[in-house]
C-alpha cells in the first residue's frame, strides 16, 4: 500500500507541469521572412511571451509556409490553423468582412501616425470585433507600408502615363473601381505570382509597398517607382476561435494587450523604415519619382470613396474619424 501511495504521489508530481499548461500556437503569413509583416509578427510573439510569463508561445512562419492569405483565412475558420497575419484587403474578398474596405479608401489616410491612431481607437477595435461572426478573433494590426506604383518599362510621371498599363491588383471590387478610375488595366493576380509576371511582361506594373519591392526582390524585373501613397496596407493579427477558446481569460487578456501594443509600436517602425528602403532601392538602380499631378489622381478616385462610405456604417465611421468629423 505504501508503495502504491508513493507511486501515486510521484505521478502527481510528474503531472504538475501538464496541469500548469503552456500553449504553443503557429502563426503564418504570406509575405517574405524579410518583410515588415514578419518582424511585426515576431514583435507580437515577444510581447505575448512577456505578458504571459512564457505560458503562451507564438511560432512565426513566413514565406507562405502555412499558405497564402486565402488558405490562412480558410484554415482559421475551420480551426486547422491557430493564427495568422492576413492582409486586410483580402478579408472582404475571402470571408465577406466588408467593413475592412475602410482601410483601403484611396487618399483618405495621409500618414502612418493617423492610421495607427484610428486603428488603436474604438473604431479599430470595432473592425476587429466584426471578425467574431467569422469564427476568428482579431487582435491587432501590423503595417506593410504605404502603397506606391512600380512599373517595369517606364517612369510614370503624369496621370496620362497610367493609361492602359496592365497593373496587378488584389481582385476586390474596391481596388478594381479605384484603378479603373485611374485609367490602368487592372489585373487580379496572386501575390506570389507578381515577380514572374513582371519578368515575363504578363503585367506592366503593380501597386505595392516599398517594403515588398525590397523583400520580394521586385526591383530586379522592374526599376521605376512612382510615389503615390494612395493607401496603406495593414495586416490583421488573428486567431481561430478554436485556438482562442483554449486559453483562460487572463491569457486572452494578455494577448489582446499585446495586440494593441504591437499596433502602436510597429507603425512607428514602418514609418521610420521607409527612408531606408528608398535608399536601398536607389542602390539597386531603381528610379524613384513623384507624380506631377497627384491632385488629379485624387480627384479621379474621389467618386470611389464617396460610393464606398455608403456601403457599410463602419466604413463611414472610420472615414469620419480620419477626417475629424
Amino acid at each position: 500500500m505504501r508503495r502504491l501511495l508513493a507511486l501515486a504521489g510521484a505521478a502527481l508530481i510528474l503531472a504538475g507541469p501538464a496541469y500548469a499548461q503552456d500553449y504553443t500556437f503557429k502563426f503564418g503569413h504570406a509575405a517574405s521572412s524579410k518583410h515588415l509583416f514578419h518582424t511585426g509578427l515576431e514583435m507580437f510573439a515577444e510581447k505575448v511571451a512577456d505578458k504571459t510569463d512564457g505560458k503562451v508561445k507564438i511560432e512565426v512562419y513566413g514565406d507562405r509556409q502555412l499558405g497564402d492569405d486565402k488558405q490562412l483565412l480558410e484554415g482559421l475558420q475551420i480551426g486547422v490553423i491557430d493564427g495568422a497575419l492576413v492582409s486586410a484587403p483580402v478579408l472582404p474578398l475571402v470571408i465577406g468582412a466588408t467593413s475592412f474596405d475602410a482601410l483601403q479608401l484611396p487618399f483618405v489616410v495621409s500618414s502612418y501616425e493617423d492610421l495607427a491612431a484610428v486603428l488603436d481607437s474604438p473604431v479599430g477595435q470595432e473592425l476587429l470585433d466584426t471578425l467574431n461572426a467569422k469564427q476568428i478573433k482579431g487582435l491587432g494590426y501590423i503595417e506593410a507600408g504605404q502603397r506606391h506604383f512600380l512599373a517595369k518599362d517606364k517612369q510614370v510621371g503624369t496621370l496620362d502615363d497610367f493609361a492602359g498599363l496592365k497593373t496587378r491588383i488584389v481582385p476586390i471590387p474596391l481596388h478594381k473601381a479605384t484603378w479603373e478610375a485611374v485609367g490602368v488595366n487592372p489585373i487580379g493576380m496572386a501575390y506570389g505570382e507578381v515577380y514572374s509576371a513582371l519578368e515575363t511582361g504578363t503585367i506592366d506594373a503593380v501597386e505595392i509597398n516599398l517594403s515588398s519591392i525590397q523583400s520580394e526582390s521586385l526591383f530586379e524585373p522592374a526599376k521605376h517607382v512612382t510615389k503615390t501613397g494612395h493607401y496603406f496596407w495593414p495586416g490583421v493579427i488573428m486567431m481561430s476561435d478554436m485556438s482562442w477558446n483554449k486559453l483562460p481569460e487572463d491569457l486572452q487578456a494578455a494577448l489582446v494587450e499585446a495586440g494593441h501594443e504591437t499596433t502602436r509600436e510597429q507603425y512607428k517602425i514602418a514609418a521610420a523604415q521607409e527612408a531606408d528602403t528608398i535608399a536601398f532601392l536607389k542602390e539597386q538602380g531603381v528610379e524613384i519619382g513623384e507624380l506631377d499631378d497627384l491632385s488629379a489622381m485624387r480627384a479621379k478616385t474621389q467618386p470611389v470613396v464617396d460610393e464606398w462610405v455608403k456601403k457599410d456604417p463602419l466604413i463611414q465611421k472610420f472615414y469620419d474619424q480620419v477626417q475629424g468629423n
